[in-house]
């Protein structure tokens, strides 16, 4: 009987045999002793549960999720009770033509994806009042500290002289968000204070300010008054906002800030015990070259036709690396997507009815609750009211009706109302209070003034009135709308997407079906610990894996990003050198060939980067390495390594280089974007390392999702599980860092996937994950080899789980460079592999063991056809079928054909093409038009070009 390993590895039997055939090994041992240094080879197995069929899985998490206790939660901080609507769930987030996608960087096949991406900005446009936003951030909590950060790194000349380094934050403000900030600011050398509302004092000092628009207990301040005060001054002003409250509520942008973040998980989004959710991040244009994060602009492809991409890259840690302002790489696309899609579906109307509804519940409570003697302090407010009262008896009786509050103190409490609110729930907690006070309640309603916010602060600028806000809102047209957006997008349920580092992987339905549980996607992040133990036992169930798999003592949660994971790792590293008096250690050391985020985030954990070369065959430069490693040794806190190194190769020397750094008093940071190469063979303690960041969204089977979510726990060794981050929000560490992300859990409910894939793999089926992913690594690489040069191999000839081919001779001979071969791929229906990384002018291919035999010949013959077509062009001609690629539907059916080669070259190059042809709806994009006239917003381009 077939097991999940079966049905997750791509590779039968018979064709694991043919393929070691033609690899002339005998077994996989024997290609992996060729591959992997036998002294860092683990000899154990894994000790972990042997492996429970898709069947046993179901029943196990089902019976697990019983445990988590459903409370109606009315806790809010942000985090608030929403309705995903079915039609939504249904078609994207159940949908891997939605789920299963990539980051866009090849636009042509990503131009759903990118609109309804496209349409999310909108939404944070309009209803902050603000000109530009990106396509999502990690969550409120990461969003706020981004914009401190921008606005410090924005700082006048005057200010940077006069050393204004001091950051106000406003008392009302989340708590979980002030906590973030302040484990930001720290290691940049920003100095935080915390001010009430009516006390802000703005001096030289003084670079920004953030302020909650609501604040955390409920009250809705008019910022006419603090905005000026700031603006007078030359301060700054970030303005966190309630994205469903801006339904009704004056815009943040008429209170003249710079920036206004928040989270968009109100918009349709479950709590999924703290996420995933999109933070958003929404700012003026005159920081459009300093916003972190993706930016989808409109531009237009090589035929004039509209076409949208990700704009102004040259930002970004891939490209700026060490002078990036943010790390950012994986953000929160799918609920970013979600969020867009919700406000299609409901458009203005629906959502002012929505934002009505819950103001209107709110007041209702608000007057009854009043009628029996509670004081209710907030005079202006939107979904949320604060009590003054004791406590004790509250919880009582609210625990036994199955209610959560939130609880300030001893003597104060609040409530807040979401969407998933009706009359029936208002009714049910007054008649709670009505039990507490032992008073009768009058039900009738008729004397209620609904209305809780005053003209002043009422929204008077209309929103969302592009045409695409108006046009879906039944649900066949809504599908349908959805489907034509999917059928634009190339995802792993049409082909292979053999991204180099990035691992894209099955997400096996079996892991996914958990999500769409109640049980699992309503519990409150806040929620009382008894409440969760369903959440307790998986979790620390994984973390307990993640140890084993790593051989590692301790594992955190909470970075929900593989970027935010190597900050934490190396906060934690900063956190070790503090407690033994060694601050002085901030030297980190990266090799040139390392990922973007790598320099970026040792930037923002406080480091200096001293960056490292490799040789020839792409391993680190032991004597540059050594060189520097003594040269700093009075200071040096860590080496930042990618293992197998990003060039594809497990380097035999990799125990001398950690060793190195450990003779110099320093860290050893493994950077784990190519763990699905080690798991169940190696791991991070045997190779010397003392911290790991993991993505679980590319070794441990959570889906992209088009650029997230993500989860990037960190593990480490004993000597550091002291400085993990904090997720218990009541308890103040003397030691180690706060937090990382808003949630104590980071994307807790993502961590499910993970759970199901280690749950259902075992020990068994993981090793042999591994050992089929370098099997189709080395596969490819001699399918190809005589027709593209492998850029680098191991000292047997050997290719980790990835390889590189070197496309740049073509260049010069044929005029044909890495992009004309990525663009020419889409014709053949692949995604292209990494181009340019670690090497401009290569591909970096990685094929994962989720593919059969069929699928990576397929992949092969496309570059090898591809070869062939390249040898027939000249560089003094660009009229060829690689510079013209990708080919439309609209072109090939033209009435004018203008090339000189036949329309079934460029749309048929190989005959399965006609049975199962992906189509690009747009053809090759011009970049720099689109940087050059930047529209990040839904009007269309003709709006702009006239303009």
């Amino acid at each position: 009987m077939r097991t999940f390993s079966d049905r997750h590895i791509g590779i039968s039997e018979a064709d694991e045999k043919s393929m070691k055939d033609f690899l002339g090994v005998e077994s996989l041992e024997q290609l992996i002793q060729e591959t992997i240094p036998d002294e860092i080879r683990t000899k154990e197995k894994l000790k972990l549960d042997d492996a429970i069929s898709e069947s046993q899985y179901s029943t196990h998490i089902y019976q697990l999720s019983q445990k988590n206790r459903y409370f109606k939660n009315y806790i809010g901080l942000g985090y608030n009770e929403a309705i995903l609507p079915p039609v939504i769930q249904r078609n994207i987030l159940e949908n891997p033509g939605w789920y299963t996608a990539y980051t866009p960087y090849q636009a042509e096949v990503a131009q759903g994806r990118l609109e309804a991406l496209l349409n999310y900005q909108t939404v944070i446009c309009d209803l902050t009042g603000m000109e530009l936003s990106n396509a999502s951030l990690l969550d409120e909590g990461t969003s706020a500290a981004e914009a401190m950060t921008m606005l410090f790194g924005c700082r006048s000349r005057d200010q940077i002289k006069n050393g204004a380094n001091k950051f106000l934050i406003c008392s009302d403000v989340f708590d979980q968000t002030i906590s973030v900030l302040e484990t930001r600011a720290e290691p940049l050398g920003i100095k935080i204070e915390i001010v009430d509302y009516d006390s802000i004092k703005i001096d030289e000092n003084i670079f920004g300010c953030i302020v909650q628009y609501i604040g955390k207990t409920g009250k809705i301040n008019n910022l006419e008054n603090i905005s000026k005060k700031i603006k007078e001054s030359n301060c700054k002003l970030i303005i966190a906002a309630d994205l469903m409250a801006l339904n009704l509520l004056k815009e943040p942008a008429s209170f003249n800030c710079d920036v206004v973040v928040g989270t968009s998980q109100r918009f349709g989004i479950p709590l999924g015990y703290g996420g995933p959710h999109a933070g958003y991040f929404a700012t003026k244009k005159d920081y459009k070259r300093h916003i972190p994060g993706r930016i989808i602009g409109v531009s237009k492809d090589r035929n004039g036709n509209r076409a949208l991409r990700m704009a102004l890259q040259t930002r970004e840690q891939h490209i700026k690396r060490e002078r990036a302002t943010s790390n950012i790489c994986t953000a929160q696309v799918l609920l970013a997507v979600m969020a867009g899609m919700y406000a299609v579906y409901h458009g203005k109307n629906g959502l002012i009815e929505i934002g009505e509804k819950i103001n209107s519940l709110t007041k209702l409570l608000d007057e009854k609750l009043k009628s029996l003697g509670l004081i209710q302090v907030n005079d202006i407010y939107f979904d949320t009211l604060h009590f003054k009262y004791p406590t004790k008896r509250v919880k009582e009786i609210a625990i036994e009706n199955k209610l959560n509050f939130n609880y300030i103190n001893n003597d104060e409490f609040s409530i807040s109302i979401n969407e998933a609110t009706e009359i029936e729930d208002v009714n049910k907690i007054i008649r709670v209070f009505s039990e507490i006070t032992g008073k009768k309640i009058d039900f009738n309603i008729s004397k209620i003034n609904f209305k809780s916010i005053p003209e002043i602060l009422s929204r008077q600028s209309s929103f969302l009135d592009e045409k695409v806000f108006s046009s879906y809102h039944s649900e066949t047209s809504m599908m349908r709308y959805i489907k034509s957006l999917e059928r634009k997008d190339l995802a792993l349920n049409h082909s292979m997407i053999a991204l180099g580092s990035c691992t894209m992987k099955l997400n096996a339905a079996a892991e996914m079906l958990p999500l769409s549980s109640a049980r699992w996607n309503n519990i409150h992040p806040f929620a009382p610990s008894n409440q969760v133990e369903g959440y307790n036992i998986m979790l620390n169930k994984l973390e307990q894996q993640l140890n084993e798999i790593t051989g590692f003592s301790g594992t955190s949660l909470q970075p929900n990003s593989g970027a935010q994971g190597e900050y934490a790792g190396l906060m934690v590293i900063r956190s070790y050198f503090k407690s033994i008096n060694q601050t002085n250690r901030n030297i980190c050391i990266i090799p040139a060939s390392a990922h973007g985020t790598n320099p970026a985030s040792a930037v923002m954990a406080g480091m200096k980067v001293v960056v490292v070369g490799t040789d020839k065959f792409g391993n680190i430069d032991e004597v540059d390495l050594e060189q520097k490693a003594k040269e700093h040794s009075e200071n040096l806190a860590a080496l930042m390594i990618t293992y197998p190194s990003t060039h594809g190769v497990f380097e035999s020397s990799i125990k001398r280089i950690t060793q190195t750094i450990h003779d110099n008093g320093g860290q050893v940071y493994m950077d784990g974007a190519n763990m699905n190469a080690q798991v169940g063979l190696t791991n991070p303690y045997s190779i010397g390392a003392d911290v790991c960041h993991l993505n679980l969204h590319k070794t441990f089977s959570i889906p992209h999702g088009g650029g997230g979510p993500g989860v990037g726990p960190i593990c480490v060794a004993k000597h550091l599980v002291d400085f993990l981050p904090q997720t218990d929000r009541n308890i103040k560490k003397e030691n180690g860092v706060k937090a990382i992300s808003a949630a104590p859990w980071g994307s807790a409910m993502a961590c499910l996937i993970s759970y199901g894939y280690i749950s259902m793999m075992g020990p068994d089926g993981l090793k042999k994950a591994t050992e089929i992913a370098i099997l189709n690594a080395n596969y490819i690489k001699k399918r190809i080899e005589k027709d593209f040069k492998i850029l680098y191999q191991g000292e047997n000839g050997r290719s980790a789980h990835e390889l590189i081919i070197d496309c740049r001779d073509f260049k010069e001979e044929y005029g044909i460079d890495v992009m004309d071969i990525a663009k020419r791929l889409i014709d053949y229906g692949f995604h292209a592999p990494t181009v340019s990384f670690p090497v401009a002018g290569t591909m970096m291919i990685e094929p994962t063991e989720s593919e059969n035999l069929e699928e990576i010949d397929r992949f092969c013959n496309a570059l090898i056809s591809i070869k062939s077509e390249i040898l027939g062009c000249s560089k003094d001609d660009d009229s060829n079928l690689l510079k013209n690629s990708p080919h439309t539907q609209n072109t090939l059916t033209s009435d004018i054909w203008e090339f000189k080669y036949s329309r079934v070259q460029a749309a048929y190059p190989i005959s399965y093409l006609k049975e199962n042809k992906f189509w690009p709806s747009v053809t090759r994009i011009d970049e720099a038009f689109g940087d050059r006239n930047l529209i990040c917003t839904c009007a269309p381009i003709e709006d702009y070009i006239e303009s």
